[in-house]
């Protein structure tokens, strides 16, 4: 009844995703714990409050989490070819990297330096013809 679709297939993937899924969950449960911080509930203290709403979203969250990346064949079937696409990637060598990211950030200096070319030129010419006064 449980048993997750498709086993031993796409295991990073689902691995990944599972750990990025708890991880939002985990933050949906720091942010409703802040938020409950001044729930009054009869005598009940504010603690049990929060405790037992971050339990019961973790609870529903993470079926939800599991039914999704365990067991759904659509959301499996997806992450299994996925897996199998990033197995077919050619990855760039530390060389073409390097060599990118220089030409980037040439282009970016470059770039730069002719956009403030042409503003101090337009600030001349506007100083120069009345319609900017001098800083």
């Amino acid at each position: 009844m449980a048993a997750i679709y498709k086993k031993g297939q796409g295991y990073w993937t689902r691995l990944m995703s599972a750990i990025a899924f708890g991880m939002l969950v985990l933050m949906g449960v720091v942010w409703l714990w802040d938020l409950l911080a001044s729930a009054k509930f009869g005598d009940i203290q504010t603690v049990y409050i929060q405790a037992g709403a971050a339990v019961v979203m973790m609870a529903v969250l993470g079926w939800i989490g599991f039914r999704l990346i365990g067991r759904s064949p659509k959301v499996v079937d997806f992450m299994i070819a996925t897996e199998g696409e990033m197995k077919k990637v050619n990855w760039s060598s530390r060389r073409e990297i390097l060599g990118s990211t220089w030409v980037v950030i040439a282009l970016t200096l470059f770039i730069a330096l002719y956009c403030f070319t042409f503003d101090l030129v337009f600030q001349v010419f506007f100083e120069w013809i009345g319609v900017l006064e001098k800083a």
